[in-house]
């Protein structure tokens, strides 16, 4: 079921059951980053990371126009499957703790499937992050106040880059915040399958066809954990982390196990499942109801990280 005041919304949207190989180019159309960033007291910088093969991974700095000296930083990784979306994808979302906390925001543009397959999107992803870390002070924020966070695919790399830099003794992470995060290449619980057969935002089938255009040829027993973190054997030893999804999410099943198998790894988590909210509900209508408490509750719950964060060492 949804939420009333989605469900109306949601009549008379585009919707699709299926995707496929000759969609993906009319679906590619490059945001206008002009659009995305009007209205928003921000300054713009682009810079590029380098991967291990040497491609270029362009990167956008958006620093408050009043920003302060050591300011926290959210280092924002874009949704849409792995296949489509750019680095302005869903930038209204960490443009809101730009103004409101003081964020100095670092979005990437990591490769997309199917050019690209495997542990490429996560390994671009993670490169990023290299650079912020290694030019803190120069983009004039706190290095002990770095936050990974992303959107649908983009949370599940979020959460791909905080294993990698745990695993690889990479930069300190402050915490992870995924929403609505593309965790599972199985792609076989119970809210997965509720999804199958019917049109909507992200579906069943739609998740099939973008994962397997991520893994390629990789047999699935072999899939890393970087690119699909609910492979991970080990969630001890990560940062703080903040997981949300809709009841009426393809990846509310996923999204919930990980928060618990953090919990049981002895770790901190803070989990919210947003009744009657379907996948990227509030990226897609941010003035209604439930997508207004929804990025409360994530702003509410950043706020409270960064004012920690800044007391460490």
């Amino acid at each position: 079921m949804l939420d009333p005041e989605l469900q109306e919304l949601l009549s008379g949207f585009p919707l699709v059951t299926e995707l496929t190989a000759e969609m993906l180019p009319m679906m590619r159309e490059p945001s206008d980053a002009d659009e995305a960033l009007a209205g928003h007291a921000v300054k713009r910088r682009e810079a590029t990371a380098v991967a291990a093969d040497g491609w270029e991974i362009p990167l956008t700095v958006l620093t408050p126009t009043d920003s302060e000296p050591d300011a926290p930083c959210v280092y924002w990784l874009h949704g849409g499957g792995m296949i489509l979306g750019d680095r302005f994808s869903q930038i209204a979302i960490p443009l809101e703790w730009a103004e409101s906390l003081g964020a100095v925001v670092v979005t990437a543009d990591y490769r997309l499937a199917p050019e690209v397959t495997g542990t490429t999107p996560v390994d671009d992803a993670y490169q990023g992050l290299l650079w912020v870390a290694e030019h803190a002070a120069e983009l004039g924020i706190d290095p002990n106040r770095i936050v990974v966070a992303g959107i649908s695919a983009g949370g599940g790399l979020a959460a791909g880059v905080t294993l990698m830099a745990r695993d690889l003794s990479g930069p300190s992470i402050a915490a992870q915040l995924l929403v609505c995060p593309m965790l599972d290449h199985r792609n076989n619980t119970a809210s997965s399958l509720q999804y199958a057969g019917r049109p909507g935002i992200w579906t069943y089938e739609t998740n099939r066809f973008a994962w397997n255009a991520v893994l390629g040829d990789l047999p699935a027993d072999e899939v890393p954990a970087y690119i699909s973190p609910a492979r991970a054997d080990d969630l001890t030893g990560l940062p703080t982390t903040y997981v949300d999804a809709g009841s009426a999410d393809v990846f509310r099943d996923e999204d919930v196990e990980y928060a618990s198998r953090i919990w049981a790894a002895g770790g901190q988590a803070e989990l919210h499942v947003w009744a009657g909210g379907f996948h990227g509900f509030d990226a897609v209508f941010p003035e209604a109801r439930l997508s207004v408490a929804a990025r409360a509750a994530r702003t509410r719950w950043l706020a409270g990280v960064f004012a920690c964060s800044c007391k460490l060492p």
